[in-house]
């Protein structure tokens, strides 16, 4: 996690953006304990947010990547508008999803940091500090995704073999490694080797993300 300098004196004003109300007041209760961050604001769509920034006036907003049921990334759309109507608003990504191509859209679109909802909370704290006092802020895994597109690795992921395929294909179908192995007459070790290649390549931390990426870039 990248940090530039701590932030003293008042409190870093922050907003909550996040579809999901329980997640927005578990998160809330979180950074309630810490005397360095103040929640002023929560917005669960682009567009109440943009209004709530107006009236809440925060330091760091924390968006989420997906503010609706539907297959595009909202909060990809509130990251570039906020940095056009706010750029002195910090924006900062907390979200499900660690993939290659989200993480670059992301930078990109003006967000300062890029973190995982596994996250703990101090981590998360030292985000908001990072990205409130001009930095960034990107945990490991999202960090290297962006080491690699600035120095010009990141323009060609690299591609999944069509063995690689088969076996996300019967994965989205539910299967398990051993009824992979079965129907694909290879073992189960096998297996497991090929979905820990397509999780690398896929820039994801599980399976059924795998199979939710790939889905969505057409792969399967």
């Amino acid at each position: 996690m990248t940090q530039t300098r701590p932030v003293s004196g008042a409190a870093i004003r922050t907003m909550l953006v996040d579809d999901h109300a329980l997640l927005r007041e578990g998160m809330r209760s979180l950074l309630d304990r810490e005397t360095v961050v103040e929640v002023v604001g929560e917005a669960a769509s682009m567009d109440t947010a943009l209004a709530e920034v107006n009236r809440c006036r925060p330091d760091v907003v924390v968006v989420d990547l997906k503010l609706n049921a539907g297959a595009d990334y909202e909060g990809l759309r509130l990251v570039a508008e906020l940095a056009r109507r706010h750029p002195g608003v910090a924006t900062l990504v907390l979200t499900t999803f660690l993939d290659e191509d989200l993480v670059v859209r992301a930078v990109k679109a003006g967000a300062r940091g890029y973190v995982v909802k596994d996250v703990d909370t101090t981590e998360l704290v030292r985000a908001i500090q990072a990205v409130s006092g001009g930095g960034s802020a990107f945990d490991p895994r999202s960090a290297e995704i962006v080491l690699r597109t600035v120095s010009g690795e990141g323009d060609a992921p690299e591609a999944l073999t069509e063995r690689e395929r088969e076996i996300l294909r019967l994965l989205a179908e539910g299967l398990s490694n051993k009824r992979i192995g079965q129907t694909l007459y290879i073992s189960e070790s096998t297996v497991k080797f090929h979905i820990r290649n397509i999780i690398r390549k896929l820039g994801v931390s599980k399976r059924t993300d795998a199979v939710y990426i790939a889905s969505k870039r057409g792969l399967i």
